[in-house]
């Protein structure tokens, strides 16, 4: 962990070594960390948009430009790995997210039980399949257009909270696919959330993290075991 005398703040590039591969990732430290006291902390998966191996631009789409703009809104340490490919799916790169995650907690104060993971496109459906393989791990998610298998998805994330987001344009994921989910997770027992923008096409990213209480509402939920 880093010491108080050389603590840093703002949009941090960093490197991890993930199956012997390097990997660039991003790290968002809020203005007011306090070195040593445990900080929320949010994991971002980026869309396909944003692979690749820069390490950068995955930071600036979606999640991490709305805290750019409004940080006061966003008290998180914010953690954006970077997909290197369009085609692969997030949960084959479930080590590198843990790998981020793990360095991120060694650098700085992570709070293990505020937690929270959210993610766009193929980050939202990262986000259903990550969280449901390790369902005792977030304390929230929030995916946002994302997809997936509805039917292992529902029993795994029914003690998960849960809020999605997705537009009623979305003429690349239709949001059949989120209705599809949050159906499964209810009828498993749980009580998910989700809002849907009627004027909203694939892009819900922006009315989601820069319009709606998701920072507030992430904070609302703790793990406890």
């Amino acid at each position: 962990m880093t010491s108080p005398s050389t603590a840093q703040t703002g949009l941090l590039f960093r490197e991890v070594t993930v199956r012997g591969q390097v990997r660039k990732y991003a790290v968002l430290v809020p203005r007011g960390y306090v070195p040593g006291t445990p900080t929320p902390t949010i994991v971002f998966l980026n869309g396909s948009g944003e692979c690749g191996t820069d390490g950068s631009k995955q930071a600036v789409v979606g999640l991490g430009s709305a805290a750019l703009l409004a940080p006061e809104r966003w008290p998180f340490i914010i953690v954006f790995p970077q997909k290197p490919s369009s085609a692969d799916l997030w949960v084959d790169h479930d080590d590198l997210v843990m790998a981020t995650l793990d360095a991120t907690r060694r650098e700085f104060a992570v709070d293990d039980t505020r937690l929270y993971l959210t993610g766009l496109s193929q980050g939202g459906r990262g986000t259903w399949e990550i969280a449901a393989r390790h369902p005792r791990l977030f304390a929230a998610i929030a995916p946002v257009c994302g997809f997936g298998d509805p039917e292992p998805l529902g029993p795994a994330l029914k003690d998960v909270p849960v809020w999605a987001f997705h537009g009623e344009k979305d003429n690349v994921v239709p949001a059949t696919k989120t209705r599809a989910i949050i159906d499964a997770i209810t009828k498993a027992g749980g009580q998910p959330t989700a809002t849907y923008f009627k004027d909203a096409d694939h892009n819900a990213w922006d009315p989601a993290y820069r319009g709606q209480k998701i920072p507030e509402w992430f904070l609302s939920f703790q793990r406890r075991d």
